[in-house]
């Protein structure tokens, strides 16, 4: 937390498997006074999966909260004690079977600061080679390769949903080289 923000009062109100919630009474910089609730999670990293041809993988699996399937870039929580890269990693075996012998990470980003903390990682993962993909328990995963172009136009009829691929995927078509 930041020194110029002082907390009068914190108070977890939920503590469960991926997710905390807090209730903070603050002083916020400039001497407001606020309740703030805190969803906290200990961070994720994207994954941006990209064959030698150029296509990207993403990953369609059902999201309960939004009571849809979506297209989505790789991506999952960072567990204690790993780093950002080797998250990238564990996520693409888990999630597509690909291991990469590359990964670079690329920037980091909040997807909605108002109230949650999670602290997002874009990597982008090359030198892939595939092998067996190794789902956790409720996770059912259909994976798509998709050229630049077809993503292009997945965005623009508004068919990506997810705010963290619509990031990778915007960063990845402002500056690539095509």
């Amino acid at each position: 937390m930041a020194a110029h923000v002082r907390i009068l009062h914190s108070k977890t109100i939920y503590a469960g498997k991926v997710v905390k919630l807090r209730v903070d009474r603050v002083v916020e910089p400039g001497g407001v006074i606020a309740v703030r609730e805190v969803v906290c999670h200990q961070g994720s990293v994207v994954v941006m999966p990209i064959l030698p041809d150029g296509r990207v993988i993403l990953v369609r699996q059902f999201r309960y909260a939004t009571g849809r399937s979506l297209w989505e870039l790789v991506a999952g929580g960072i567990e204690r004690g790993e780093t950002p890269r080797m998250a990238a990693r564990r996520e693409l075996i888990e999630e597509t079977g690909y291991r990469a012998r590359t990964v670079k990470p690329l920037f980091d980003f909040f997807a909605s600061p108002g109230f949650l903390n999670e602290r997002l990682h874009l990597v982008e993962a090359t030198g892939l080679t595939h092998g067996e993909a190794r789902p956790e328990a409720d996770e059912r995963l259909h994976l798509g390769l998709f050229t630049l172009a077809h993503l292009r136009k997945m965005l623009r009829r508004k068919q990506i949903k997810d705010a963290k691929t619509i990031a990778g995927l915007s960063w990845l078509l402002l500056f690539n080289k095509e």
